[in-house]
This record gives structure tokens, C-alpha cells and sequence, in this order.
């Protein structure tokens, strides 16, 4: 059984992906033998690899059959004891020989593949990194980091194995290890730093929230003052690279803790809202929004104490910020400091903060309805809380404007939709009988409108 293939013109993409592709100028077929393509695939193989039961298959289709439960050689059916992978050499190069056969047909030679890195390979490097870190031998255990980082860019196949591997647990310990023999950062020696640095960039990919042991050496006191110092310093990697850890951190089942003992340590607060006033990139300005929020709606702590740490957040301006951030955000930052914006208007500081803005009520009321159904639901209970936590003349400013901006309109047609969860239905319901006391002698605009006239306080 043979595939045809179409010749394709040498400027298209490469037509060793089993895709037919038609070239006008003339007609003219050629075939992929049978035994070159993957039986699970059907494309031209580019890693062949053979299985105990003595059928070859590429590397990325049988891997990700593996990795899918299933423990049965798919051509033969045959339960595979083991699940060694054999590069196919001799096949490999004759893929190799018939693709430069062709090449004037358009095909290009697949490149050589790299060895894939082993369970034992990540394992052996992991025991000389444990070794190093107790030795205290900085030189050593940077080379053989790097040389994890070097694999882990190699392909998502390389990474997976490196975390199965437990890569992540060693890697934290050996960071908690020289954060606290070198306490604050700043004071260290440079060849301690760049260590540090380098185990943390593993550490954003390699780092298994759900591993106990791992969480306790990044959530110790040491680990965390580390991660402030990089956080609130001038490397824009290290500093990204700080608030992805603290990110995956807080999503641990230790969150509580990690969070109030983050609060407590001097600049990380700073650090966390700098990374928004000024990005570093979009994806550290979400996982700084995330740690945020992790930390303004700890419900383990009493209400004082995360009204305190709130509190400062308000200080440092971040209402502005985030208000900044759903203006001009895209869907998924938006939401992120909606749901920041959400929780501190809690609190009573938090609400005046809001009411002192100009941007606050009529971004509200332009955002319903044009980011996302979750945003909606997020920004209907922000204009909720700001229009019945509040005193009569807060209450009736909010109002006001509110309508002025065409906020009755917009959640008249949240009714109408019916696509409303009960909870919003009840607030939306609430707001309309509200606004329904003021509407009359208002003049309404359309909040569909830009708000150029406004002053932006940021």
C-alpha cells in the first residue's frame, strides 16, 4: 500500500507531513513508501523508533499513545511489557536517502533527531545536583543546572521527563539551600546570584505544585526572601521568573501560608505592583494579578488581617492599575484584575479608592457585555458592591452616573439574554430597582462611547 503525494512547489511547507498538495504547474505524483510512515499516524516518520514487539512507529505518535493509558502495541495488540523505545536507525536513514532522492520534487530531508533525554539520565543529574548543594559548590552545580535547561529547550517531550524525573523537588531544595546561605540577594556574591537565577528559570517549568517536599523548600522564609529581591530587582528575566514561581507556588495547596508569610516580608508587595505599573511582559503582569489576588482573598486569615494587607495594596495605587489594565488589557488580563478589583471593593477603603477614581464607574459600565461572560458577571458584582456597601451620597453619585452612561440599558439587556446564572440574575434585579429611583429627569448616554474627556489619575 503506497500514499500518494502531490509535488509541491520547493516554497511551500515541507511535504514530508503526509499532506497532498497539488502543484498546477505539472500534475505530477510521487509515493511515500508504506513502510516509511507511521502506522499510527500515516505521516512520514521523522523519529522512528521500535517497540519490543518489533513494530517501528515515530517517536511523538507512540509517546503520546503511552502517555494516553493505553499499554498495548497498537498493530499487533500485544501487551507491552516494556515501554523502551529503540531509535530505528537503519530506517531512519532510509527516509533520509529517499527524501533527498526526491528533492526536486519539493521534499526536504528530515534532520537527524536528537536523543531524547531518559528517566535515568534527569535521575543521575538530579543525585550530582543533591551532591553539589550540601557540598556548597557553586560552580558545580550551576554547570549541571544548565545542562537540565539545555534539555528541557530541547522539546516538551525533554521537559515532561525532566519534571516525572522529580527534577523540581531536588532544584528547590538546592535554591532554598543557597538562598539561605546567602540571605538577602543584593548582598551575595555575584556567582551566587547567577546560580540562583539559573536554578529559577528551570524552576518556572519544573516545579510540581503538587510535590509536599518542593512547596516547603520554595515556601520557607529564605526561598521567598530570594524570590522578593529577584522580584523587586533590575534583571527583567529574573524578575519575570520570580513572579511565575510565586505564581505556581500560590496555586499549591499551601497557598494560605505562602501568602501570609509573603505579605510580612519587606518589598513584596512593592515588588508584585511594580511588575504591573511597569511590565515585564504580558504573561509576569497575569501571574503577578494572580498573586494578588491569592493574597487580598485568603480566607484562612481573619477579615483585619487581609483588610491590612489590602490596605497596602490601596496605598501603592492599584486601583489605577488595574483599572488601567481593563481599559486597555486583552480578555485574559482584564479578567485577571477584574477579579483583583472584585474582592477589594470588600472592604470600605477599598470602595473609596474606586469612588475617587473618574474611570472607575463608566469603564464598568462600557466593559459589560464586551470582554467575556465572566467579566460581566465579575464587573455587574463590582457596580453591585459600589452602589449598596456605600453611604447615601456615594450611593446616589454611583447611581447617577451609572445611568448617565447607559448602565440601565445594559443590564435590562442581561435580563433579556437569559443567559444570566441566578446569582448575577438577583444583583442585576437589584441594580434595576435601584436605578429605577433615579431615572427619571436623567439624561442617558451611550456608554458604547470612548471616555477620551475623562483624566486618566494614572
Amino acid at each position: 500500500m503506497i500514499l500518494s503525494l502531490r509535488r509541491r512547489r520547493a516554497s511551500r511547507r515541507p511535504s514530508n507531513t503526509n499532506t497532498q498538495i497539488s502543484d498546477s504547474d505539472s500534475g505530477m505524483e510521487i509515493v511515500i513508501p508504506n513502510h516509511f510512515r507511521c502506522p499510527i499516524s500515516l505521516d512520514l516518520m521523522k523519529d522512528p523508533v521500535t517497540l519490543l514487539t518489533g513494530i517501528t512507529y515515530d517517536r511523538e505518535s507512540i509517546e503520546k499513545w503511552i502517555e494516553a493509558g493505553n499499554q498495548t502495541c497498537p498493530v499487533t495488540n500485544q501487551v507491552l511489557n516494556s515501554f523502551d523505545q529503540i531509535p530505528n536507525h537503519s530506517i531512519r536513514r532510509m527516509i533520509q536517502d529517499w527524501c533527498v532522492q526526491n528533492r526536486s520534487h519539493g521534499i526536504e530531508r528530515i534532520p537527524t533527531p536528537r536523543i531524547p533525554v531518559a528517566p535515568f539520565e534527569v535521575s543521575a543529574i538530579c543525585e550530582k545536583i543533591a551532591v553539589a548543594t550540601r557540598r556548597g559548590d557553586r560552580k558545580r552545580c550551576q554547570d549541571l543546572v544548565a545542562k537540565i535547561k539545555v534539555w528541557g529547550k530541547e522539546s516538551e517531550r525533554d521537559r515532561r521527563c525532566i519534571v516525572k524525573s522529580g527534577a523540581g523537588c531536588v532544584l528547590s531544595l538546592s535554591f532554598e539551600s543557597f538562598a539561605r546561605r546567602y540571605d538577602v540577594v543584593s548582598n551575595a556574591e555575584e556567582s551566587s546570584v547567577l546560580l540562583l537565577d539559573q536554578i529559577l528559570s528551570v524552576l518556572t517549568w519544573a516545579f510540581d505544585p503538587s510535590d509536599g517536599e518542593a512547596q516547603a523548600q520554595l515556601g520557607s522564609d529564605s526561598s521567598l526572601r530570594c524570590l522578593v529581591s529577584f522580584l523587586g530587582g533590575n534583571d527583567l528575566s529574573a524578575r519575570q521568573n520570580a513572579v511565575l514561581v510565586l505564581k505556581t507556588l500560590l496555586s499549591s495547596d499551601q497557598r494560605h501560608v505562602v501568602a501570609a508569610n509573603l505579605a510580612e516580608i519587606e518589598g513584596a508587595l512593592e515588588g508584585l505592583v511594580g511588575i504591573i505599573r511597569q511590565p515585564v511582559s504580558p504573561k509576569a503582569t497575569k501571574a503577578s494579578l494572580t498573586v494578588i489576588f491569592h493574597m487580598v482573598s485568603d480566607n484562612s486569615h481573619s477579615q483585619n488581617d487581609i483588610n491590612k494587607i489590602g490596605s497596602r495594596f490601596l496605598d501603592l495605587g492599584l486601583v489605577s492599575l488595574l483599572l488601567e489594565n481593563v481599559l486597555d488589557g486583552e480578555k485574559s488580563l482584564s479578567e485577571r484584575a477584574l477579579r483583583v478589583l472584585d474582592v477589594i471593593c470588600d472592604c470600605k477603603e477599598g470602595r473609596e479608592k474606586a469612588y475617587e477614581n473618574a474611570l472607575t464607574t463608566p469603564l464598568l459600565v462600557k466593559k459589560i457585555l464586551r470582554i467575556s461572560d465572566m467579566a460581566t458577571e465579575i464587573l455587574v458584582s463590582i457596580l453591585w458592591k459600589l452602589c449598596k456597601n456605600s453611604s447615601n451620597e456615594e450611593k446616589e453619585s454611583v447611581l447617577v452616573e451609572a445611568l448617565q452612561v447607559g448602565a440601565f440599558q445594559k443590564l435590562l439587556l442581561l435580563l433579556q439574554m437569559g443567559t444570566c446564572s441566578e446569582r448575577m440574575k438577583e444583583k442585576v434585579t437589584q441594580l434595576l430597582k435601584l436605578f429605577n429611583l433615579h431615572r427619571r429627569g436623567l439624561d442617558c448616554v451611550d456608554s458604547s462611547g470612548d471616555f477620551k474627556y475623562l483624566k486618566k489619575p494614572f
